[in-house]
């Protein structure tokens, strides 16, 4: 859903970021370019540090500093919030979980014009209004607007949550983990949102551990574990047998079908 002319800088430019949380390495020397047209997945294991980098694009974390450390969002050191929420939509299961309360999806997609948690005391323009009818209609959620976050589905609860993060028509939508707790029938569903949501020009950033999250329209995928990033390259080049085995310690065999891919034989 994002329009407007493509930066020429980089969306996202580090250059050997380190993030140290006591005596906890996060991110280990980081260095990675990321354009505002791509869609990117990094695939890791648990505690490879996926989230600690989402952190870092968002400013909760900085990098400890050094004379060749670079930490720009389109070519700035320091961002302000009005213009991270131009450029970023975060959708994550914290952040569900946050949401997961007495609140119709409607007021929790008009919720992301405040960064607010409900509606309490905010005044919505016809604007405001207008545009969510068109998020709504647009992620196909138009008929469950008025139900409870906390009588939702996973998936259903995720679209709702998605639509807040598209509220201020962000470059790109980081998504965390996205189908965590999600059955069959909702990773469907919630795959094709993302599809969706990916050919309409917004830019997608998923960090994850499944591979099968991985959707046809993102092209670079970028592996990490122990904090780094291990391997970066074209998504046909990156997931391979060896590639992925070595990832995640584990003898596995990778397929393609239908521009998804699946490890098998473990």
């Amino acid at each position: 859903m994002t329009t407007g002319r493509i930066s020429d800088l980089p969306l996202i430019e580090f250059e050997n970021v380190t993030v140290v949380r006591g005596e906890k390495k996060l991110l280990d020397s980081v260095s990675v370019t990321i354009r505002e047209d791509e869609n990117v997945a990094i695939l890791g294991p648990n505690g490879a540090g996926k989230s600690s980098f989402i952190r870092a694009i968002i400013r909760e974390y900085y990098p400890l500093a050094g004379d060749d450390v670079s930490f720009r969002i389109r070519g700035r050191e320091r961002c302000d919030v009005f213009e991270m929420r131009s450029l970023f939509g975060i959708v994550s299961p914290a952040l569900q979980y946050t949401f997961c309360r007495d609140l119709s999806g409607r007021d929790v997609v008009l919720s992301g014009y405040f960064s607010s948690i409900g509606l309490y005391n905010r005044d919505i323009t016809p604007e405001m209004e207008k545009r969510t009818d068109r998020i709504l209609a647009f992620l196909e959620i138009e008929d469950l607007q008025e139900r409870k976050m906390d009588s939702l589905s996973s998936g259903e609860a995720r679209r709702f949550l998605i639509g807040r993060a598209l509220v201020h028509d962000p470059k790109t939508l980081i998504l965390d983990e996205p189908t965590t707790s999600l059955d069959l029938h909702a990773l469907h569903t919630f795959r094709a949102i993302l599809r969706k949501v990916a050919r309409s020009g917004t830019g997608i950033i998923m960090v994850t551990h499944n591979l099968h999250d991985i959707i046809p329209e993102i092209s670079r995928v970028i592996l990490m574990k122990e904090a780094r990033f291990w391997k970066d390259g074209p998504k046909r080049e990156v997931l391979t047998d060896d590639f992925i085995s070595g990832l995640f310690q584990a003898p596995v065999l990778i397929r393609e079908e239908n521009g998804y891919y699946y490890a098998t034989g473990y």
